[in-house]
């Protein structure tokens, strides 16, 4: 049941992803930059999101930690502690507020917050979409590559015009083309292409017509 509907929310989310891609006037003439492997994105802290499990830890009150999911709403619920918001919060930062919240029952709740499912906000994750051998969402993780990404994906199909492949990735608040060279990096090991991947990106590979 997890499964089917975890399913369901990335197969939308991939047809919202496509349609505000193809929505963008004047997509094919937008000018595509380049980057290099050395252009190293700042560390990143990891934001919770839905479908993430996390461990709930109050320091003496084993009866109140426990392990939760947080729910496609992105909260979280406990036995003392109701549709407490945890989406795009760092752990630590979710930890705060629930000892905020258990307050009001514990004296002094001294909390820690683990992840242990990964899955992360939709605006942080990586998308893949056209001719990947496997399009899909992937969760960001600090220092990941575009062959990375490739990996995970399982590569790109026969149909691919992997050199004509882009990363739109927004920067200062508006959408960019980066040029990525797939063919290159997948058959020449040339990774002079081989650029940092951001939360948010969404990787476009399309198809070959000749």
């Amino acid at each position: 049941m997890n499964t089917s509907y975890n399913n369901t929310l990335k197969m939308l989310a991939f047809f919202t992803v496509a349609l505000s891609i193809f929505a963008l006037g004047g997509c094919a003439n937008t000018p595509r930059i380049t980057l290099s492997p050395s252009d190293e994105p700042p560390s990143h802290d990891y934001l919770i999101g839905p479908g993430d499990a996390i461990n709930i830890i109050v320091w003496h009150n084993p009866e109140v930690s426990m392990s939760v999911p947080v729910r496609p709403d992105g909260k979280i619920t406990t036995p003392l502690v109701e549709d407490l918001p945890a989406m795009g919060k760092t752990s630590t930062h979710l930890a705060r507020d629930i000892e905020k919240a258990l307050a009001i029952y514990i004296q002094d709740p001294i909390v820690t917050v683990i992840v242990t499912n990964f899955v992360g906000p939709y605006t942080e994750q990586i998308r893949v979409i056209g001719e990947a051998a496997t399009p899909q969402a992937l969760s960001y993780k600090n220092g990941m590559s575009l062959m990375d990404v490739l990996i995970a994906v399982g590569g790109v199909t026969d149909y691919a015009a992997g050199n004509k492949a882009s990363v739109i990735r927004k920067i200062d608040g508006k959408l960019q083309h980066i040029a990525v060279r797939l063919e290159d990096l997948i058959q020449d090991a040339d990774l002079s292409t081989n650029i940092p991947m951001r939360p948010g990106d969404v990787l476009v590979i399309p198809e070959s017509f000749f």
